[in-house]
């Protein structure tokens, strides 16, 4: 139920569908008598999209996810395991053409890749499923083993996680998976504004694990007052902000996790 609602909500609470939403409604008034409010919706649509997707909104917004885990210290030496957790691969791209199609996302896997290299004696779990709503296909899992083989992976050494829909349920799952041993130290590798929802999840399912961040989508504190280069980039990264805050909220209130934002 909670995986159901989550999502509804989800796609009704990103900018760029909200925004268009209360635009395609003035539009819709405009038929009626009431157009003077059908030209107020309009023209808050038209203003907050350019907003959302011009000004550095966006930027605003992911700096303060992204800047919460430093980059890992190697210095500790060598970890006992790595989680992966999904993100990086267009499912349903990679069904339809036979090969792996990465998206933006692509560093939680080929980072965890170069990470398991590095450490030849560490345990791999990728962990992501199906998280689609209405259509079923194949899950995400099932073309990171064929990835990560690709970049140089033993098969054994993997074990994938097919069924978490989302970041509560990585956890739960991986906990379950790594069965890790007192004292050992497992690293979470994931995107780096996505660590701080994926830290909280980890903490509530009882699985200790340090934070890898990777795939930064700014460069620090300078690009918050860096303007979108495109409508379209900008509003990918208000959305993508957007998202994570609203889910670290979500999952407090729902009691999924024990801290709104977590840090190190």
């Amino acid at each position: 139920m909670f995986f159901t609602v989550s999502k509804i909500f989800g796609f009704f609470a990103l900018p760029s569908n909200l925004l268009m939403a209360i635009g395609l409604i003035g539009l819709l008034l405009l038929l009626t008598r009431f157009t003077r409010l059908a030209s107020w919706l309009i023209v808050t649509s038209l203003v907050l999209i350019a907003v959302a997707g011009w000004s550095p909104l966006g930027n605003v917004l992911i700096l303060p996810l992204e800047q919460r885990f430093p980059p890992w210290d190697p210095s500790r030496g060598a970890p006992d395991g790595i989680v992966i957790l999904g993100g990086a691969i267009t499912e349903d791209v990679s069904a339809a053409r036979g090969a792996v199609a990465l998206n933006e996302a692509a560093e939680r896997l080929t980072v965890g890749a170069e990470l398991a290299r590095r450490y030849p004696d560490v345990r791999i779990v990728f962990s992501g499923g199906n998280n689609a709503l209405i259509f079923d296909g194949v899950p995400e899992a099932a073309f990171a083993v064929q990835e990560l083989r690709a970049l140089g992976v033993a098969h054994e050494r993997i074990t994938a996680d097919e069924q978490s829909r989302n970041t509560i349920e990585n956890a739960v799952f991986s906990r379950l998976i790594a069965n890790a041993k007192p004292g050992e130290r497992w690293l979470l590798v994931t995107s780096a504004y996505h660590m701080p929802r994926a830290i909280a999840a980890f903490r509530a399912a009882g699985f200790p694990i340090e934070a890898y961040p990777v795939d930064w989508r700014t460069r620090g504190a300078i690009d918050a007052v860096r303007p979108s280069a495109s409508l379209g980039d900008g509003l990918r990264r208000t959305d993508t902000a957007i998202h994570e805050w609203i889910g670290l909220v979500a999952y407090r209130l729902a009691g999924k996790t024990a801290e709104l934002f977590p840090g190190p």
